[in-house]
C-alpha cells in the first residue's frame, strides 16, 4: 500500500511539473541561434525549471544541437519543414499552437525582436489570450513588469489567462549560459501550416565588420546634428577605433541620413551597451526609451540645454565636427 502511494505521488509530481512549464520560441537563421533567445531563456528560468525551446525552420538540426547545450533547458522541440523557411510568423505560429496542444505549456514567450513581435500576437490570437509585450521583470508566474508611456512609467501586470503569452525585452535579462546543458531533443508537430497567406521571396543582408547593435558593448549614435548622411563617416571612423557599432536617432533616419535598421528608440532597437555615445542627438523621449539602460552614457552636443544631458553620465558641450575628429585622432 505504501509503495502504491509513493507511485501516485511521483506521478502527481510529474504532472505538476508539466502543468507549470514554459516554451521559449527560438529565433535563428537555420545556422545560428540569435542572442536574444538566450535572454528569453533567462526570463523563463525565473518562471520555473521546466523549460522547453522550440526550434522551427527549414533546417533546424544544427541550431537544435546548439540549443541543447544551453544551461537549464530541459527539452528541445524540433519542427523541421521547408514550409518553415525563413521563420515566417504566419507559418511558425501554427507550429507553436500545435506544440501547445501536444505539450500543454502554461507560458509561451519569445524575445522582443522583429521576429518575436510578429509571432507572439498571432500565437496569442489563436490561443484566445491577451499577449503581454516586452516584459522587463518576472515577479511570479502570473505577474510581470513592462514599460509604458515610452518607458517613462513601469506597469505591473497580473495575467489571469490560462496560458501566459509574452515577449521579453532582451536588455532587461542577462543571457543564459550557452554551455553546460544536456537537453533531450524530440520532434514537434508542424501543425496546419498554410502556404497561401505568405511566401518567402528573398532577403538582402547588409554585411559589416562592426558588431551588431543588439550585442555591441559600445555604440556610437548620430542624430540630426550631423546634418547629412555623408557626415556619418565621422562616427564610422571613431567606431572602427573603438570596435563599436553605429546607431542613429529616428530624426536622422527620417531625414534619410542612414537606413532604418540603425534606428535606436521606442520604434527602433532597444539597446543597453556598456558605453553609449550620443553625438548630435537632442534626447527626445522616443530615443531615450531605446538606450537609457546603457551602463555609461556620453553626450556630445553644442546645445547645453539639450535634454540628452539630463541622463548622460558625461557630457561634452562642443561642436561635434571638431570634437569627434579630435577624439578619433587621440585614440591609437
Amino acid at each position: 500500500m505504501l509503495a502504491s502511494k509513493v507511485s501516485v505521488l511521483r506521478n502527481f509530481s510529474a504532472i505538476g511539473a508539466r502543468f507549470n512549464s514554459t516554451l521559449v520560441i527560438a529565433e535563428h537563421d537555420d545556422a545560428k541561434l540569435s542572442g536574444i533567445t538566450l535572454n528569453a531563456i533567462t526570463a523563463a528560468q525565473k518562471l520555473n525549471q521546466d523549460i522547453s525551446v522550440l526550434v522551427a525552420g527549414a533546417s533546424s538540426a544544427k541550431v537544435a544541437e546548439e540549443v541543447s547545450k544551453i544551461a537549464n533547458v530541459k527539452r528541445v522541440l524540433v519542427a523541421q519543414d521547408d514550409k518553415l523557411k525563413a521563420q515566417l510568423p504566419e507559418r511558425v505560429s501554427e507550429t507553436v499552437v500545435a506544440a501547445q496542444k501536444q505539450f500543454n505549456f502554461t507560458h509561451i514567450l519569445a524575445g522582443a525582436s522583429s521576429f518575436g513581435r510578429g509571432l507572439i500576437p498571432r500565437v496569442a490570437a489563436q490561443l484566445d489570450v491577451s499577449p503581454i509585450s516586452e516584459i522587463t521583470t518576472v515577479h511570479s508566474t502570473d505577474t510581470f513588469s513592462r514599460p509604458t508611456y515610452a518607458g517613462n512609467a513601469i506597469a505591473k501586470v497580473k495575467s489571469s489567462a490560462a496560458i501566459k503569452v509574452f515577449t521579453v525585452r532582451g536588455t532587461a535579462f542577462e543571457q543564459a549560459a550557452s554551455s553546460g546543458g544536456s537537453a533531450a531533443t524530440e520532434q514537434s508537430p508542424i501543425g496546419d501550416v498554410k502556404t497561401d497567406l505568405s511566401e518567402f521571396l528573398g532577403q538582402e543582408l547588409v554585411k559589416s565588420d562592426r558588431p551588431d547593435l543588439g550585442s555591441a558593448k559600445i555604440i556610437i549614435s548620430g542624430g540630426r546634428g550631423l546634418k547629412s548622411g555623408d557626415n556619418f563617416k565621422l562616427l564610422y571612423e571613431l567606431a572602427d577605433k573603438l570596435g563599436a557599432a553605429v546607431g542613429a536617432s529616428r530624426a536622422a533616419v527620417d531625414a534619410g541620413f542612414v537606413a532604418n535598421d540603425l534606428q535606436i528608440g521606442q520604434t527602433g532597437k532597444i539597446v543597453a551597451p556598456e558605453l553609449y555615445i550620443a553625438v548630435g542627438i537632442s534626447g527626445a523621449i522616443q530615443h531615450i526609451a531605446g538606450m537609457k539602460d546603457s551602463k555609461i552614457i556620453v553626450a556630445i552636443n553644442k546645445d547645453k540645454e539639450a535634454p540628452i544631458f539630463q541622463i548622460a553620465d558625461y557630457g561634452l558641450v562642443a561642436d561635434l565636427f571638431k570634437a569627434v575628429p579630435e577624439i578619433t585622432a587621440a585614440l591609437k
